[in-house]
C-alpha cells in the first residue's frame, strides 16, 4: 500500500508561495530495527544460543582476547578449570566464527595447533584451514617466526 502524499507550499524569501513540494506522509525519523534484526554482540549471541554450558563458557572467555593478541588452549583451559582438549573441542564446533575468534587460540609452544577440526601435528601445518588461521592472525597484526610459531606473549587477562 502506497503512503499518502502531502503537498505543501514553499515560501520564497519574500513570503510568497510560488513552489510546492510533495512529501510522503510516513515518518522521516529513523526508527530502530525490530529486536530480532538489531545488531547483536557476540556475547548476546552466545548467551541466547542452545549450546552446552561448557562451550558457552569457552566462547565467552574467548571474546575477551583482543584483536592482535592470542592465547593458548592450556591458558584458556586453566582459566575455565577445564582441559585443553575440551577447550579445543568446544572451539572446533564454534558456530559464530569468525565473530567469536577461535583463530586467536594456539597450542602451547605457540604453534598453530588446530583450526576447524584440523590439527597441525596430524594434518600438516600446510593444510588449508591452518593457512587460513595464520592469515586471520597476520591480518590482525600477529607475527610469526621463521618456523611458523606465533611471536609474543599469550593473553592471560581473563576475568
Amino acid at each position: 500500500m502506497a503512503s499518502p502524499k502531502i503537498t505543501q507550499p514553499i515560501d520564497d524569501q519574500l513570503g510568497t508561495s510560488n513552489s510546492t513540494v510533495t512529501m510522503s506522509a510516513t515518518s522521516t525519523t529513523p526508527s530502530s530495527p525490530p529486536k530480532d534484526q538489531q545488531e547483536q554482540t557476540p556475547q548476546s549471541l552466545i548467551h541466547r544460543s542452545p549450546l552446552p554450558s561448557h562451550q558457552k563458557s569457552v566462547l565467552l572467555a574467548l571474546c575477551q582476547v583482543p584483536p592482535g593478541s592470542f592465547t593458548t588452549y592450556g591458558i584458556l583451559a586453566t582459566h575455565l578449570k577445564s582441559s585443553p582438549r575440551a577447550v579445543g573441542n568446544a572451539l572446533r564446533r564454534n558456530p559464530f566464527a569468525p565473530t567469536v575468534p577461535c583463530h586467536r587460540v594456539v597450542a602451547t609452544g605457540n604453534t598453530l595447533g588446530g583450526f576447524k577440526g584440523k590439527i597441525g601435528s596430524r594434518d600438516g601445518e600446510g593444510c588449508m584451514t591452518l593457512v587460513e588461521k595464520r592469515m586471520l592472525l597476520k591480518k590482525e597484526g600477529v607475527r610469526f617466526d621463521a618456523r611458523g610459531r606465533v611471536l609474543g606473549t599469550p593473553f592471560r587477562g581473563f576475568v
